[in-house]
């Protein structure tokens, strides 16, 4: 019975580098546009000037949520930190942060403009 022990002490050992901190780049967008990959629909539903206001309107009035969208691979990550995406909503940014890909979310450590 030691290959279980042996297998759980190598789990616990590697957790650490799979939740390693690392940098993703792209537009803090509401989670239904970083759906469907754009504002263009959204915007005139809310009456949105622009991308920053879109999303705003769409997590206070629709019940969205502030998302990651990469637009080089058209990826929508979830974001956990609601109150730093929401500084920079409709802008371009770099995030760091470790990915749970079981979730599919950012755990975010940090956001700057890019």
């Amino acid at each position: 019975m030691r290959i279980p022990v042996v297998i759980a002490t190598f789990l616990c050992a590697a957790a650490p580098l799979l939740s390693q901190s690392r940098s993703f780049t792209g537009e803090i967008m509401d989670s239904q546009c970083a759906g469907m990959h754009s504002h263009s629909r959204m915007m005139q539903g809310v009456n949105a000037k622009n991308a920053k206001e879109c999303t705003q309107k769409c997590v206070q009035q629709l019940g969205g949520k502030y998302a990651l969208l990469d637009q080089s691979t058209n990826t929508a990550y979830q974001l956990d930190d609601q109150e730093k995406a929401a500084a920079f909503a409709g802008q371009k940014v770099n995030v760091k942060g470790a990915y749970d890909a079981a979730s599919k979310t950012i755990h975010v450590e940090s956001i700057e403009l890019r």
